[in-house]
């Protein structure tokens, strides 16, 4: 199984988390907040420029869970329990948010928090989990 790369970018207050792998490239975050994050940029998020209100209401609006955060000296708030909620997003991936248990076709089991994004179009390479593909297969539903 791959290791999941995960970066860290912090502002002395809060700790952004960002895993590529599970981000669809909604570019929620670029639409929120361009001076943070900037795709061109080396590294492409900038967590001082933005207060930490602003980057934690951004942060939850991310559709993937790509993007999480937590307060520096608290204990990590990822895990946090959620109200379990399913979104279908147009022409994209089924949004589950909420802690779920997700078994795999080879029976390996893994703990999914807060947002969780399932492909509906068949085209991923990572399922059932969403990895954009829908964007080049010109999904539509």
């Amino acid at each position: 199984m791959k290791k999941e790369i995960t970066k860290e970018y912090s502002n002395g207050e809060l700790t952004v988390v960002w895993k590529p792998q599970k981000c669809i490239h909604a570019a929620e975050c670029v639409k929120a907040l361009p001076k943070v994050y900037d795709p061109n940029a080396r590294p492409w998020i900038n967590v001082d420029n933005a207060t930490t209100e602003e980057l934690k209401a951004q942060i939850k609006k991310c559709p993937s869970g790509a993007l999480s955060y937590y307060m520096n000296g608290e204990e990590d708030k990822e895990a946090e329990a959620l109200e379990t909620k399913v979104e279908v997003l147009e022409n994209g991936p089924l949004l589950v948010y909420g802690t779920l248990h997700v078994t795999d076709k080879d029976g390996n089991t893994e703990t999914k928090n807060k947002t969780t994004a399932f492909c509906r179009c068949g085209a991923s390479n990572n399922k059932p989990y969403c990895d954009g593909s829908h964007i080049k297969a010109e999904f539509k539903g």
